[in-house]
């Protein structure tokens, strides 16, 4: 994906949030220079991935599979580890009508997804069988707002505005905009984005970047480089 593409759906996706009436902390406006010149101060957003993350998921037609994230807050793998501390992560999301997240599960990570606004959000989904494999013949067992659901493999649950599911590691789910675009949220546990997806076909999990242009606003896959 082009730099200069990129740009463009930073702006184009901080208008879109807005439009709703969120606003995103301090840091999503900071420009590279402003991040280098406080990476000594802010090593605990670095070490969170805390940001900007814009994927194509290395494929290169970000219109059909694609997803805008940008991480708000992301505690410690330590502290989820000893079961005290910050625990936590929260995320902002947009999925575009027709635009695909594609079939994964999580191997640590529990989360809500929540349509903040929008059209429907339409969640494709399946259970793992007993080798974390996605299994085609069992039910799907999720809650939805605190009800519990039972659904037939494959089902794609819609979301509107104002409803949630709850997803456990293993369960199976790609997800798009249906009718419109969607604004999402994303309550879970601490995330790890490196390592914590397993995806049900070899794709990456960050864009491939062509400097045409300088950036506006770093991604989270920047950071490794710059900081």
């Amino acid at each position: 994906m082009k730099r200069s593409r990129v740009n463009e759906i930073i702006l184009e996706s901080d208008e879109f949030i807005r439009s709703f009436g969120i606003h995103l902390p301090p840091f999503a406006y900071w420009s590279p220079q402003q991040l280098v010149d406080k990476k000594d101060s802010i090593s605990a957003l670095i070490d969170a991935r805390l940001g900007w993350d814009i994927t194509d998921y290395g494929l290169g037609d970000f219109a059909s599979l694609g997803l805008v994230l940008m991480t708000t807050r992301n505690g410690s793998l330590d502290d989820l580890r000893n079961g005290s501390g910050m625990c936590y992560a929260e995320k902002v999301m947009i999925s575009r009508q027709d635009q695909v997240s594609p079939m994964h599960r999580h191997i640590t990570k529990a989360e809500d997804i929540i349509n903040r606004g929008g059209a429907t959000l339409a969640i494709k989904m399946f259970e793992s069988d007993a080798n974390g494999k996605l299994d085609e013949s069992a039910t799907v067992r999720v809650a939805t707002d605190g009800e519990p659901r039972e659904l037939s493999p494959g089902s794609v649950l819609q979301l509107q505005p104002g409803e949630s599911v709850t997803l456990l590691p293993g369960n199976w789910h790609e997800f798009w905009g249906e009718g419109g675009d969607v604004l999402i949220g994303e309550v879970s546990t601490v995330n790890d984005d490196v390592n914590d997806n397993v995806f049900q076909r070899p794709i990456g999990r960050f864009s491939t970047i062509e400097e045409d242009v300088d950036p506006v606003h770093l991604l989270v896959s920047d950071y490794e480089n710059w900081l």
